[in-house]
């Protein structure tokens, strides 16, 4: 539906699917919107009071009732209920949210053909291209990702990995709307805990891998686990999962999925199957299912990459060989090992968006397999603040591993002190390799130190930020793009 079309519906309508505790108040209310903000509620809207993990909907209940709210949907009633309000009592609101969302956008999922992608990493380069892929082969299709939302050629700017159910199914609509039949969507171990995803159809889904990430939110390892298997366990019999048979969590998510369960792998026996033959700076040589294949993507993590969406286009129905041809002429996500190349000192710059030890790690093990031995590697990177911390020395300790030299900064601080990340970072780094590093919390400086140490061919690594064009520091996003901050830095210091 586009924004301009206003949709009214019954409220029973909408709660075809929801586990009902109690119902209060009328029943027949007419439904125009949906909002889980209390001061967007008004007449005709559904408020949907939800737990998060810094403030508790419910407590905005009187707020959204005294907007005009003519439902409010929650887990646990209010002392005092509003004489012309109804009130739908839930076991769990999000999932309440979700469902309704879904019928009140008329189950846009069921409409497409829609692709999910979890994991670690790999998400937005596997769901980036699987979308490339789809509209080369002629198809209208549509896109979710970190990076952006897209609707067929339309750009939307994108402020979450996964956005929440009522956003997430009024952009599923709109595809629909725009004659879209496929969906190619990321989905984040938050999106599976907080029910974004639930009631929406997808016809397959991709595994990527799993590392250490967001143990902030989940607690531990097993639970951020869990949360990525769920994903896989809600999947319909008629849908496929398709999982990294090479990566040891890789069987465990297609233990209890209802889906077709298919795998690929470089390594070992699998549905899909590709071997390394050459991995190079001018990109990939692959034989994949007995296919001969250069690709223009860089880095065994690619491989990866590049077979999960040949493998999800096959199970969608391609034609194998159609899919290699274009899958080699395609290009990856924005700040995905990006390249920025200095013409003048022939100094390469490299941007991405490694925010995890596992994917510093995959990058660095990129440009260890591609540079030449003349090459000094630089490296600058940081840690988001409020997020885990656990990660940080590690990832500290595998820059110094893979680099010659090493420039700590700040990534994302948001409410944190820098020098506290950076100090957790600097714990991280051995004796040995103290000398090489070097502590900047000014993220610009550390760039234009890591330029200035550069000389004629080295490779400069800037991690963390990749597509970002902001940095967040006390709530406040100023603009900060890594990308132009390397190019503006060959320039200023004449490289």
């Amino acid at each position: 539906m586009s924004e301009s079309n206003e949709i009214t519906l019954p409220l029973f309508s909408l709660l075809a699917d929801v586990r009902i505790t109690a119902q209060h108040g009328p029943a027949d209310v007419s439904v125009r919107a949906l909002t889980l903000n209390s001061r967007q509620a008004a007449p005709g809207f559904v408020f949907f009071a939800l737990r998060g993990a810094a403030t508790d909907g419910h407590q905005f209940i009187a707020k959204a009732v005294e907007q005009g709210a003519s439902v409010v949907v929650c887990e646990d009633l209010p002392a005092t209920l509003s004489p012309g309000t109804a009130y739908v009592q839930v076991p769990d609101s999000a999932e309440a949210m979700a469902h309704m969302a879904a019928a009140f956008y008329g189950h846009p999922s069921r409409s497409l053909q829609l692709i999910g992608v979890t994991g670690t990493n790999g998400k937005t380069t596997c769901a980036t291209l699987l979308h490339k892929l789809l509209r080369e082969l002629g198809y209208h299709t549509g896109l979710l990702s970190t990076v952006q939302n897209q609707i067929d050629e339309l750009v939307i700017p994108a402020t979450h990995t996964t956005p929440d159910a009522i956003r997430l199914n009024e952009l599923l609509a709109r595809m629909v709307e725009a004659g879209c039949t496929h969906a190619c969507m990321e989905v984040s171990s938050h999106a599976v805990v907080q029910h974004r995803t639930t009631a929406l159809r997808f016809a397959g889904g991709i595994f990527t891998n799993l590392t250490h990430d967001h143990l902030d939110y989940h607690g531990t390892f097993d639970n951020y686990l869990k949360a990525k298997k769920g994903f896989f366990d809600q999947l319909p019999k008629t849908a496929f999962a398709l999982s990294n048979a090479d990566d040891k969590r890789g069987m465990v998510m297609l233990q209890n999925t209802p889906a077709r369960r298919e795998t690929y792998s470089l390594r070992s026996a699998a549905t899909f199957r590709a071997k390394l033959i050459e991995n190079a700076v001018h990109g990939l040589h692959l034989e994949v299912d007995g296919h001969d294949t250069q690709f223009r993507l860089i880095g065994v993590f690619n491989a990866y990459n590049l077979l999960a969406v040949y493998g999800a286009a096959v199970l969608l129905g391609e034609e194998p060989l159609e899919v290699l041809t274009v899958l080699s002429g395609l290009l990856s996500a924005p700040g995905r090992f990006e390249p920025v190349v200095s013409e003048k000192s022939r100094v390469t710059g490299i941007v991405d968006y490694a925010h995890t030890p596992d994917a510093l790690e995959n990058v660095l093990q990129t440009i260890a397999d591609i540079r030449q031995p003349s090459q000094q590697v630089i490296t600058v990177v940081g840690c988001g603040g409020n997020r885990d911390g656990a990660k940080r020395p590690i990832m500290a300790g595998l820059a110094c591993q893979g680099s010659d030299r090493v420039v700590l900064t700040s990534d994302n601080p948001r409410f944190e002190d820098p020098n506290d990340i950076l100090q957790q970072m600097q714990a991280g780094v051995k004796v040995q390799d103290l000398a090489k590093v070097l502590t900047i919390p000014d993220r610009r400086e550390a760039i234009k130190t890591a330029v200035a140490l550069a000389g004629p061919g080295d490779i400069v690594l800037v991690a963390g930020k990749g597509h970002e064009t902001y940095q967040e520091i006390k709530g406040v996003k100023t603009d900060f793009d890594d990308k132009k901050v390397l190019t503006d830095m060959f320039d200023l210091l004449g490289k």
